[in-house]
């Protein structure tokens, strides 16, 4: 662990004087969390209000994990960021927003994708590993980066008005892949970005996968160490269920994952869908120099309110296979939802039909619109 000297001053005294009076806490559970070391892996709707609070707490080290910039979307739940961000690395704009909150936290920042290449020499260095991911194959690689290292990993997930969060160390518990030994089909379950996400929804998960780290570092209150907490925040109701050590979980029981894996692979998500993407960038110089391609909107009737891209005809999800008749199977297509998901099982089941090239554009519309949105930009400035 790293340590650190805490020097109270006047100036820490008053920071840290509400925390100082709780006998839980005192001088001497500051010390601990002075001395402690926190590592957020995505700082998006989780990691904002996860990383905000961490350094209010006084965290002595901060790491953030993240290889996106931040997009005027993020803003109505990503509360880290600001307007005057946009643009902006992310880990470089949340390092300076925690400095200004907090200048005694030492922030270290990883501007990448983490994955099993780059996982354990990252995470090795943390006391904690705190999941603000969006997606299964990164879940399951933090996951199994916890049990190989034998470090705390503290889960949370958001969906619309629904969360989960989970304490799990697998020195003394289940493992993520105890509450689930197989990920779900690829495309099955949307994203944040592609069903939505109540902004509210990620404070409160985010604020309490921050509230479990504080906890574990003071060694106070009851974790929810095989616990699974299930956030609903339309009927506001709180439901704790209980995991099982699974006793034939090849990572925290068998101990038979000895080496980080391939998790796109593992959770479907292999070259084979890599090969029906085209990117937003791709589109538009083939479009500019006149390319022949049938642009397709799968979105369903009020999704399509929302933004449209020129050219495009708009068959739903649920008409495309009966619709599929007025396609040509030498002709190019591109299909295209809200963020990809659902264009990216559009593209699959044309291809299943005997349409060889179908494509899913990477991102959506939102990703083109972004992406149009920062090509005027350029172009104003």
């Amino acid at each position: 662990m790293h340590v650190s000297v805490f020097e109270l001053d006047e100036n820490t005294f008053l920071r840290y004087s509400r925390h100082l009076i709780i006998p839980e806490v005192g001088l001497e559970g500051q010390r601990k969390l002075k001395n402690s070391s926190v590592i957020v892996v995505g700082a998006g709707g989780l990691g904002s209000p996860a990383l905000l609070y961490l350094a209010a707490a006084g965290i002595g080290r901060i790491g953030i994990v993240d290889y996106d910039t931040v997009e005027r979307s993020n803003l109505q739940r990503q509360v880290i960021y600001t307007e005057k961000d946009l643009g902006r690395r992310k880990v470089e704009a949340a390092k300076e927003r925690i400095e200004s909150l907090n200048p005694d936290v030492r922030v270290e920042t990883y501007d990448l994708r983490i994955d099993s290449s780059n996982a354990l020499e990252i995470l090795k260095n943390y006391d904690i590993i705190i999941d603000g991911s969006d997606n299964f194959p990164t879940r399951y690689l933090l996951s199994d980066s916890s049990v190989l290292l034998s470090k705390p990993f503290i889960y949370g997930s958001i969906y619309r008005f629904d969360g989960q969060v989970s304490f799990i160390d697998p020195r003394r518990g289940p493992c993520y892949r105890c509450l689930y030994p197989e990920p779900p089909p690829p495309d099955a379950i949307p994203t944040c970005a592609e069903g939505g996400v109540l902004g509210l929804l990620a404070g409160i998960v985010g604020s309490i996968q921050a509230l479990e780290a504080v906890k574990y570092i003071l060694g106070r209150g009851r974790l929810l160490l095989g616990k699974l907490l299930v956030v609903d925040t339309l009927n506001l109701e709180f439901t704790v269920l209980n995991i099982e050590k699974d006793p034939e979980c090849k990572a925290c029981s068998k101990k038979e994952i000895t080496n980080l894996i391939d998790y796109d692979n593992f959770c479907g998500i292999g070259e084979g869908r890599k090969e029906m993407l085209i990117s937003v960038q791709e589109l538009e110089e083939r479009l500019r120099q006149g390319a022949r391609i049938r642009l397709v909107d799968v979105r369903e009737p009020y999704e399509t309110e929302l933004y449209r891209i020129d050219g495009a005809e708009r068959i739903p999800f649920s008409k495309l296979v009966e619709s599929a008749g007025r396609f040509d199977s030498s002709e190019e297509i591109v299909v295209f939802c809200h963020t990809g998901i659902k264009g990216a099982r559009a593209a699959r089941i044309l291809r299943e039909m005997g349409f060889s090239k179908a494509r899913n554009l990477a991102g959506g519309v939102l990703a083109w619109a972004s992406y149009n949105a920062s090509q005027k930009d350029k172009t104003n400035s």
